[in-house]
């Protein structure tokens, strides 16, 4: 186990840990550290506590100090800074006539460098914004483009439900959101309806996939045969989320009623095919057909074999034998023909 401070650098990002050393830091202080970026001043929205060797990335870098009153000035600066940045920026962009959107712009603490953060359709040649920008900052200048989440998760705002954005609140990492998950959760497959701000479909579809799989699991589905305090029926409709479920009960189908799902019992569980099935009277005429014709084929050799050698009481022959012994005696025939004539005039002439 190692000890560990989480500290986050800008509202609603990634949470990252750092050796707290022999500092005491407490939770919404602000501590100076090393980053791959160089020197950032950062929140601490996790104390001190022990996480696992296996869960972390690397080596750990220490906190060089706690911020004093100096770095929190600085801090401060370096955000109003940023506002007359992206003013100037966005001026030096419609001056260019570049097809590109900004975004955000970040200060560097110690000033080093300050990052343009953009959205653009395709790949942008802004190597003159670059020596432009850099002629009016004096500092190095850095353009990072970005995809439509992460503007959402920058920019902010209020999703369809009227909350605040999950990403620019609590989620520090974007996951994978398929429509598969749409589709469990029994929500319409309206693009306009599952869709959030920045065009993708909504991160809570991922979060809260868990939650449904359990809850689909415990709840009894549509065409379930269950059991409930007043008899036995079948489930028409259910709620996973509310666990209510209403039932059509064999002695009353045409009133259905409500219960919660820790009351009824599943006797038969809803199949996902019970719609698609066919009935079993046309799946038994279809396997029974196969059967038929094979039972038709040995009836229609017998009538293929000649008549006469069944009517005088011998052996069918074979096939190969049957064509040989048609072949030689239309042979004999057709020599017993010829032969005979001449025979006949021979034996006439020596009489």
């Amino acid at each position: 186990m190692a000890k560990v401070i989480g500290v986050r650098f800008k509202a609603g990002g990634k949470v990252y840990y750092f050796d707290p050393g022999t500092f005491e830091i407490e939770r919404d202080d602000y501590v100076v550290v090393e980053t791959s970026r160089g020197t950032e001043c950062g929140e601490v929205c996790q104390g001190i506590h022990e996480v696992p060797q296996a869960g972390l990335v690397g080596a750990l870098k220490p906190v060089l100090r706690l911020a004093d009153d100096v770095d929190l000035r600085r801090m401060r600066q370096n955000r109003e800074d940023e506002q007359k940045a992206f003013a100037i920026c966005e001026e030096r962009i419609a001056k260019h006539k570049l097809e590109m959107k900004l975004v955000d712009v970040e200060y560097a603490f110690d000033r080093s460098k300050i990052l343009f953060y953009f959205t653009a359709d395709g790949r942008i040649d802004f190597r003159e914004l670059v020596k432009d920008l850099a002629g009016v900052f004096r500092t190095r200048i850095e353009l990072r483009q970005i995809g439509v989440r992460d503007e959402s998760k920058m920019l902010g705002g209020l999703g369809i439900c009227g909350q605040p954005f999950c990403c620019s609140r609590f989620l520090t990492d974007f996951q994978p959101v398929s429509i598969k998950m749409a589709k469990l959760q029994g929500l319409s497959l309206n693009p306009t309806k599952i869709s959030g701000a920045c065009g993708r479909l909504m991160c809570c579809l991922a979060y809260e996939q868990p939650a449904y799989e359990y809850l689909t699991g415990i709840t009894p589905g549509v065409t379930s045969y269950v059991r409930t305090p007043d008899g036995d029926g079948t489930v028409c409709e259910a709620n996973v989320i509310s666990g209510q479920i209403k039932v059509r009960l064999d002695n009353a189908p045409e009133m259905p009623k409500t219960y919660h799902r820790d009351q009824v019992v599943i006797l038969r569980a809803a199949t996902k095919k019970a719609g698609k099935r066919k009935p079993q009277s046309s799946a038994r005429s279809q396997q029974q057909k196969p059967a038929a014709k094979q039972a038709e084929k040995p009836a229609e050799k017998p009538a293929t074999q000649p008549a006469p050698a069944a009517e005088k009481g011998q052996n069918p022959p074979q096939k190969a034998a049957e064509g040989e012994g048609a072949k030689t005696g239309s042979r004999r025939r057709r020599r017993g023909r010829r032969g005979g004539g001449k025979k006949s005039g021979g034996t006439g002439a020596q009489s």
